[in-house]
């Protein structure tokens, strides 16, 4: 597959859905599906109800967009390459951060009761 060439990302310290999906060339309803699939993409701000991506959402965007249409990586695939890129931790269900938060909770328990 060939590469599309994107336009070059202007210094805004925040861009909309819509000028997102110009400069990645994805459609908004596609970013907002990777919303939910990308934890990285977790922190998007809303003002008004709208949402706004700051310089490095759209980096990893544009990222996620090259593993997923121009490496032909599934989203499972684009999730796991990108997690061993950065170096985070597999992502974890629900359950998994509970079990977790509780263990940690536990060990600051023992720790202070000890001073």
């Amino acid at each position: 597959m060939t590469t599309v060439e994107l336009p070059a990302i202007p210094a805004k310290r925040y861009f909309t859905i819509g000028e997102v999906s110009e400069l990645s060339g994805v459609k908004p309803h596609v970013l907002r599906y990777w919303e939910q699939e990308f934890l990285q993409l977790g922190q998007i701000k809303r003002r008004g109800n709208r949402r706004y991506y700051q310089h490095q959402e759209v980096l990893l965007i544009r990222r996620i967009r090259g593993l997923l249409y121009d490496d032909g990586f599934t989203i499972q695939g684009a999730r796991q390459r990108l997690q061993q890129q950065s170096g985070a931790p597999a992502s974890m269900s629900a359950g998994e951060v509970r079990k977790e938060l509780q263990s940690i909770l536990a060990w600051l328990d023992l720790g202070i009761g000890k001073y």
